[in-house]
């Protein structure tokens, strides 16, 4: 019998086996200051493109002030217990219902965190009788209440991203199973608004088309979508106007809010259900009113300041056109999530962030093999609004001189600075 420790030592895993040389720098990095375009990296100020703070509410004066305030009044322990036991408020009931009405339903559920709660509905709304159809790029989270809803002998349909022809037969392959199997179970399709790697919207459009001739439920995660999507920013369903079609909407504050905590939105018994049910809620402490408090503000500026998504949008539009314009690759982004295609392997991606963030100040995060195919390089940024159209400038100069450097096979011998890494 071997030691479990033992045996985790020796194998370190996927992203562990990296430890040695990425800790520190290309994993867990540290950027130290006030939240900003400009913040400081291994000890020099760099232009950072990989914050998810898509309005720039992070560090805004107003959020800053009602976070201070909430901390002052209440403390971090407010509410104590669970909220079914005895960590409600009305503060707590008046966000959720806020949120809902923005997003154009009729009832909301505020939860802790989204990656956790998105495990636990999918758990609380999927019976090992249903079926659940769902797009091949969906969030880990995703994929982990799917694993759950397996391991209690549910099944699952997987179609290629965004390919609605599939889609649609996979969900005619989920309603012949569930009539082989007697017809006790339902279907849910399951995908995101945007997709937080390449930027690409879900075809949400095309799915809801396909209520016309199916009959299932459509849950979203829309954690990319929320804010910064939409007429209003009420997200990717209502870019689309199909909001109605969306049964499940569910969409978290670490992105546009700049915070934490998450939310679910749906008809009220359904969030009712989701209530009295979802074990990830029902045995968690109740979200800290700061947080609560910080949240209501967050959305409040959300919805009355549009400049702000204005804002995100010019400088997103401005960075994704300057990019095309000099032969760059961009993918299908339709959101301003911007990812960088670039040819090139592991160890030229290394060299290049390398020097990116040593000898030009640019931090933004790279995304290799096995995430993308071997052979490609994904650069990831994430505009704000915090941005400014110099840093868009500087930016696409400095993309354009590293683009060379690779197409002229500099980044194939090590960089200079490489030993940097080890002291960061």
């Amino acid at each position: 019998m071997r030691d479990i420790f033992e045996t985790i030592k020796s194998i370190p895993g996927p992203l562990g086996q990296y430890q040695g040389n990425a800790d520190g720098y290309f994993m867990f990095p540290k950027l130290e200051g006030e939240i900003n375009p400009i913040m400081r990296f291994n000890g020099k100020d760099v232009l950072v493109w990989s914050l998810n703070n898509y309005l720039g509410l992070a560090n805004h004066p107003e959020v800053r002030k009602a976070d201070a305030e909430a901390c002052a009044e209440y403390g971090m322990a407010y509410p104590m217990g669970a909220r079914m036991m005895s960590g409600d408020t009305i503060h707590h009931k008046k966000l959720e219902q806020d949120l809902a009405d923005f997003v154009d339903k009729p009832a909301g559920y505020l939860v802790n965190f989204g990656y956790q709660a998105m495990v636990s509905i999918i758990d609380v709304m999927c019976s090992r009788y249903d079926v659940i159809v769902y797009d091949s790029e969906d969030h880990a989270c995703i994929m982990d209440g799917i694993f759950l809803h397996k391991a209690k002998g549910g099944k699952s349909f997987v179609y290629p991203h965004n390919d609605i022809e599939k889609c649609e037969k996979m969900i005619g392959m989920a309603e012949k199973y569930i009539e082989k199997e007697g017809g006790k179970g339902g279907i849910m399709v399951i995908t995101e608004g945007v997709f937080g790697m390449a930027g690409d919207l879900g075809a949400l459009d095309k799915i809801c088309e396909l209520k016309k001739r199916h009959s299932f439920r459509l849950m979203i995660d829309d954690a990319h979508g929320f804010g910064t999507m939409g007429p209003k920013g009420a997200g990717t369903g209502t870019h689309f106007g199909v909001q109605d079609g969306v049964d499940i909407y569910f969409a978290t504050f670490a992105k546009s809010m700049a915070g934490i905590g998450a939310f679910v939105a749906s008809e009220r018994e359904i969030v009712d259900h989701l209530r009295f049910n979802m074990r990830s809620q029902i045995f968690a402490k109740s979200l800290p009113m700061p947080m609560v408090k910080g949240a209501m503000k967050r959305l409040e500026l959300l919805q009355n300041c549009p400049e702000l998504r204005e804002q995100l949008w010019t400088v997103a539009r401005t960075l994704q056109k300057g990019l095309k314009d000099r032969g760059f690759n961009l993918g299908n982004t339709m959101s301003p999530v911007t990812p960088v295609y670039l040819q090139g392997d592991i160890a030229e991606g290394t060299n290049l962030v390398v020097d990116l963030r040593e000898n030009y100040n640019i931090f933004c995060s790279i995304v290799t093999y096995p995430v993308v195919p071997k052979g490609v390089i994904m650069l990831r940024i994430i505009p704000t609004a915090a941005h400014t159209l110099e840093h868009v400038e500087r930016t696409i100069a400095v993309f354009d001189e590293i683009k060379g450097k690779l197409e002229r096979g500099e980044y194939r011998k090590e960089m200079p600075n490489m030993n940097l890494i080890n002291k960061a």
